[in-house]
């Protein structure tokens, strides 16, 4: 079947050769204007449906898409599908937030996913016999590990927790921290297992929003726009 027969889609309003072969994906669709009004040149939106905008444009020269995917695994799971399948897009760098599990970490730190467990029940589509283990691609954590050296920053790469639940009523972070994860976030396992399903690449950057142990944080607002870091690595190995 031609994927291009298949687009736009109910929430994707782009045509074929709109979006970029790789695209920056925050959670936050402002997060991904704030990205594509600052760091690209020439940036036009090819999507406002459902408010979750996205752009394509240049970055030193090289054709960028962002786009925001929504909060949890089901919307990230429509949004990144759509994208490797419908779009032919072949890499999704996800740039988002988290809450830190290791208490060695701070507000803005950056963390790389190396991989991503979960208590989503997602994986069950794929009728696999066992638990499936959602992984970065490594030559793109190796390219980010590299990137951010080069822009003086230290990242934490390591295992994170995409989550379903926001308020957990179980507050089960200190078990997950007892098995060495580094962050909970609400996305990346979707996006990897995509990512492995359709043949394509994902990496998962998150900047430290607050810490629930120490009880740094910080507001709405910097996490749209102050998490330059990530974004500036996500770019860079784009």
């Amino acid at each position: 079947m031609d994927v291009y027969k298949l687009v736009p889609t109910a929430h994707n309003e782009a045509k074929p050769g709109d979006i970029a072969k790789t695209v920056l994906m925050p959670g936050d669709p402002l997060r991904a204007k704030f990205i594509a009004e600052n760091f690209l040149e020439n940036p036009v939106c090819y999507n406002t449906v459902r408010g979750m905008l996205g752009y394509t444009g240049t970055y030193k020269g090289k054709k960028v898409s962002v786009q925001g995917s929504g909060m949890g695994i089901p919307s990230i799971g429509i949004y990144s599908y759509e994208l490797y399948n419908f779009y032919d897009v072949d890499k999704i760098i996800r740039v988002g937030s988290a809450g830190a599990i290791d208490e060695s970490l701070h507000v803005r730190d950056l963390v790389v996913a190396m991989g991503a467990c979960t208590d989503s029940n997602y994986a069950h589509q794929y009728k696999l016999p066992g638990t499936y283990a959602p992984i970065a691609s490594f030559n793109m954590v190796a390219d980010a590990v590299d990137a951010s050296k080069k822009l003086g920053i230290d990242p934490k790469v390591g295992n994170i927790l995409s989550s379903d639940l926001f308020y957990d009523d179980a507050n089960s972070l200190k078990e997950w921290q007892k098995m060495g994860v580094l962050a909970v976030e609400m996305e990346s396992a979707a996006l990897y297992m995509n990512a492995a399903r359709a043949g394509k690449q994902a990496l998962c950057l998150l900047t430290v929003s607050d810490c629930p142990f120490t009880g740094e944080v910080t507001t709405a607002e910097e996490r749209q726009s102050s998490f330059t870091d990530m974004m500036k690595v996500a770019l860079e190995i784009a």
